[in-house]
């Protein structure tokens, strides 16, 4: 019997690559943009495709490779993927719920407190020879603020402990979760909140929820941490509210566009600190979710069960009995 063919838009980790080619053929595409990934599939017929956060799953990909059965994202975000095209062809989407949550729930707060204590603009000084910069340090820890964590999901909710065992008051918005944390409407959170951290999906309702009006809405000097997606808010409004001083400072792993173009306002900013969405790929969580996703992909294409709560468009398979 022949082995399958999985076509890889992006590079895994290597232990998971070896797995792979063990089991099945494996092309991999030049470079994940849209143009590379339809000239490999065109290469060859595939079985399954495999990606990771750039790779863009696509219907025109997903028509270039009739044989394909099931997409693989290695990690947990399918902004990239079209799961309806998928599931109208009847191929089975796969990503990891929660894989991340630890490493980007411990990556936010130390965006919070690196803002929070001004620990770039510090660190610099003292390596400029400003070891006096000491006598104007201004910024306070976090007890005893409150913090607003915009979605309470198993990120959310991980950042949301930590910070109560910091000895903050912790809020949140979203839909109702089985928890000791208050739960308000967005306008009471924003007012409310010293510390605001998002941990919403990016979709139609949310895509810049937090604009002109909702950064008038926050207290004055507020922090506003975002590990999620970049276009969760408006970017000209938050570099306004920055520039104002109405806002207090700004932490990101995520922005509208990656990588920023050199002259970002923000990356000029003292009280901004952007990591290069690099959240989630921690060594071990970045082995473990390319390992486990190859797991998946070849279990379903040798017909045996993948692992639990997988198979992101199951409920499309159940409605038609598949």
């Amino acid at each position: 019997m022949s082995q399958p063919r999985v076509l890889l838009l992006e590079t895994i980790a290597d232990t998971a690559d070896d797995l792979l080619r063990s089991s099945s053929h494996v092309v991999l595409a030049d470079s994940p943009d849209e143009a590379a990934c339809l000239a490999a599939a065109q290469s060859d017929a595939f079985d399954a495709i495999m990606t990771r956060g750039k790779g863009r799953v696509t219907a025109q990909l997903l028509d270039a490779c009739t044989r394909v059965r099931v997409v693989a994202r290695c990690g947990v975000g399918l902004d990239n993927v079209d799961v309806a095209a998928a599931s109208q062809r009847g191929v089975r989407v796969l990503n990891l719920p929660g894989c991340n949550a630890q490493t980007i729930a411990e990556h936010t707060i130390l965006l919070l407190l690196a803002v929070g204590r001004g620990l770039v603009h510090y660190a610099n000084a003292v390596r400029d020879g400003d070891w006096q910069s000491r006598n104007h340090y201004d910024r306070d820890e976090m007890h005893n603020k409150t913090l607003g964590v915009v979605g309470l999901g198993r990120i959310g909710r991980r950042v949301a402990e930590i910070c109560s065992a910091m000895g903050m008051e912790v809020i949140y918005c979203g839909p109702q979760e089985q928890s000791s944390f208050e739960c308000t409407t967005l306008d009471d959170l924003l007012a409310r909140a010293d510390a605001v951290t998002l941990h919403c999906p990016l979709n139609e309702e949310t895509r810049g929820m937090i604009d002109r009006r909702a950064f008038k809405t926050m207290k004055r000097g507020c922090i506003l941490i975002n590990t999620a997606r970049g276009n969760l808010l408006d970017q000209d409004a938050l570099v306004e509210a920055l520039a104002s001083g109405h806002l207090g400072g700004f932490g990101a792993d995520v922005l509208a566009e990656e990588p920023p173009p050199a002259d970002c306002p923000l990356l000029k900013m003292s009280n901004v600190v952007i990591t290069p969405h690099a959240g989630g790929l921690t060594q071990w969580t970045y082995r473990d979710s390319c390992e486990r996703s190859v797991r998946n992909v070849l279990a379903l294409l040798a017909n045996q069960p993948p692992e639990s709560g997988c198979v992101f468009n199951a409920d499309a398979f159940a409605a038609r009995g598949g």
